[in-house]
């Protein structure tokens, strides 16, 4: 059976095919038309995964979208009904999309899909899934297990925002469910929100700010408190009770009421690109802890309703990497299960998996070995001939080597003389990742390479943490890390015996002075916290990075590097050689590596665009 699954209209458009079960091909639209998280129809996305499926739009057995519109649009009514007369401005002003696009999905799909091809319209099936089923196929269908628990956990979708299923074989059962306004995504959005990064795209933001509060603190303890009593009630089995008189998200055009959560934390919503405080970052501390309080009661009701020892986990809250660590860290479950493109996105691929398996009753068949994403590397890739094409347009000199492990000895030894590489290799990353095919690399163990990669290339907030990347068997030669990370989905602590001492007011120090403390031998990679979101990287999955990192092994004795995604901020991931050409030439990267072809900064000719990113790209 040959399905398209697609996601669209909310953020992070996206589309995938699968092909009797087995996954293809994935990617988001974003990544083409070089928009941030683009909501709209994945016409480029979907054009790609048919190209490289080599499947027709007239092959398909149907076409699959992550929700249903209906059942979200009824929520809408209720929810501006019950709240009624607030909201008058919010309901005005989305109604009327509702009414022109939303309520008529069924017309605008089949319109956008005729534009790419023929297909008879009677024969091609349209599919809707409800919204988290999508989140947990997505999980659960590419996991190596036969049976699970699955916690889906996001803003909202069309009622739900958390549900448990019991996955089993190709079943999935629902077995309890929690409805908007009361969120656990939604109130960490908030508070996204109140301490000056956007809503959708700055959650990751907060997850990075967090451990530069004081955990000794008296006003973190104050805030959890606070948090408690005033914004959540927490029940023992995780469900939650959000108090609506804070929040603005059910029916209007913010997230929060500014003057009740000034008038209860004691400082005011923290403006964009605003200096940074001690009590912002205590803050940011605060609502982690409760995030990871309820993640794990939710965990811990999972098992209990299924009696599983797996656990498989999707939407935008799976994609907290602390909280998955701590989870991981309790021990509830043997083995954890992350959909690497665990928000939105991966509900396009989740749809798909869905029809496949439920309405289409196809049978499962799990390797317990590995999982069917292929490392996440579902996007699409180039030849020599496009390579070769973008160098001819920029006259960019470069050198190409016949043999890789030249080239990876080579650019190892470039890494350990402290430059920062754009390394751009095979088929692109599904997921919000990268993952070692659209990545910027640098010396884990530089000191000043943190600084470096944020301030001279990302150009993003110097808090910002960089991620590891490490060789799979000598990950626990760093980190307290029990079993694999292949996508950068867990933040686990670095080794004791790697730490260095710390300053005794070190909690007092100023934001800065805490960031570039020399925490461990390997700094770029070591959070305030002494923590790092791992990935480890496997030779099966990935052998043109292994072989890299085994390069630098070689010549330095550390097997691991870091890695940050191959963009500037506010940019989309690279997608093409174009991209990644223009990127490196806009930024203070030293080496751009395609394939083969390696370009040095030095020689390239002036590049006039340097600062124009600023003006194409909104800050994130």
């Amino acid at each position: 059976m040959k399905i398209l699954g697609i996601s669209a209209f909310y953020h992070d458009s996206a589309a995938a095919i699968i092909d009797d079960g087995e996954i293809i091909a994935a990617a988001q639209e974003e990544r083409f038309t070089r928009k941030k998280q683009d909501p709209s129809f994945p016409s480029n996305a979907l054009q790609y995964c048919l190209e490289h499926s080599g499947i027709r739009l007239e092959e398909l057995d149907a076409v699959v979208f992550y929700d249903k519109p209906l059942l979200k649009f009824e929520r809408l009514l209720e929810t501006y009904y019950g709240f009624a007369p607030k909201g008058v401005r919010s309901f005005i002003a989305a109604i009327p999309i509702w009414v022109k696009e939303k309520m008529f999905l069924k017309d605008l799909i089949r319109k956008e899909l005729k534009k790419i091809g023929d297909y008879d319209r009677k024969k091609l099936k349209l599919l809707f899934p409800e919204h988290h089923l999508s989140h947990a196929a997505s999980a659960f269908y590419p996991s190596p297990y036969a049976e699970a628990a699955i916690l889906t956990l996001d803003g909202v979708g069309e009622w739900a925002t958390a549900s448990i299923c019991h996955g089993n074989g190709k079943d999935i059962k629902l077995l309890k469910e929690l409805h908007f306004p009361h969120s656990l995504g939604l109130l960490y959005s908030a508070f996204t929100y109140y301490l000056g990064f956007r809503v959708n795209s700055g959650e990751y933001k907060l997850m990075g700010l967090a451990p530069y509060g004081n955990p000794n603190s008296e006003e973190v303890v104050r805030y959890v408190d606070l948090i408690k009593k005033e914004l959540i009630d927490i029940r023992p089995d995780g469900s939650i009770w959000l108090n609506q008189s804070y929040f603005n998200y059910a029916t209007g055009l913010r997230m929060a009421l500014d003057r009740k959560w000034k008038k209860l934390f004691g400082f005011p919503r923290r403006e964009g690109e605003s200096e940074l405080e001690q009590h912002h970052c205590n803050l940011g501390l605060a609502i982690q802890q409760v995030t990871e309080e309820v993640v794990i009661l939710m965990a811990k009701e999972a098992k209990r309703l299924t009696g599983s020892d797996y656990l498989c986990m999707a939407g935008g809250v799976a994609l907290n990497c602390v909280a998955n660590g701590k989870l991981q860290e309790a021990g509830i479950f043997k083995e954890i299960y992350i959909q690497p493109a665990a928000g939105d996105a991966g509900g396009a691929l989740g749809a798909a998996l869905a029809a496949h398996y439920i309405h289409f009753a196809q049978e499962r068949k799990v390797t317990t070995a590995a999982d069917q994403m292929s490392g996440s590397y579902l996007g699409p890739d180039y030849s020599e001939s496009d390579i070769r094409k973008t160098a001819k347009k920029h006259r960019a000199p470069f050198r190409h080597y016949d043999d890789f492990t030249g080239l990876c000895k080579e650019v190892a030894s470039y890494i350990d003389q402290g430059h920062a590489i754009g390394w751009f290799q095979g088929r692109m990353e599904f997921g919000p990742r990268a993952l070692g095919n659209r990545s910027i690399l640098g010396d884990a163990r530089n000191p000043e390479m943190q600084r470096k990669l944020n301030l001279k290339i990302k150009y993003r907030e110097s808090f910002r943490p960089f991620a590891p990347s490490v060789l799979a068997e000598d990950a626990t030669d760093f980190f307290d890390l029990p079993g694999d990370s292949p996508y950068m989905l867990l933040v686990r602590d670095v080794l004791e015996s790697r730490r260095n001492p710390l300053p005794e007011n070190y909690h007092q120090l100023p934001i800065r002075e805490k960031l570039y403390h020399q925490r461990t031998d390997v700094p770029a990679i070591t959070h305030i916290d002494f923590s790092a979101r791992i990935q480890t990287v496997h030779m099966d999955t990935n052998p043109q990075y292994y072989q890299l990192i085994e390069a630098f092994k070689k010549q330095t004795g550390y097997g691991l590097l870091v890695n940050t995604s191959f963009n500037v901020r506010g940019e989309p991931i690279v997608c093409t050689p174009e991209d990644a050409y223009r990127c490196f030439m806009r930024t203070e990267m030293d080496y751009l590596v395609i394939g083969n072809f390696v370009f040095d900064k030095k020689a390239q000719p002036q590049h006039t665009e340097k600062q124009e990113w600023q003006k194409e790209f909104k800050l994130d």
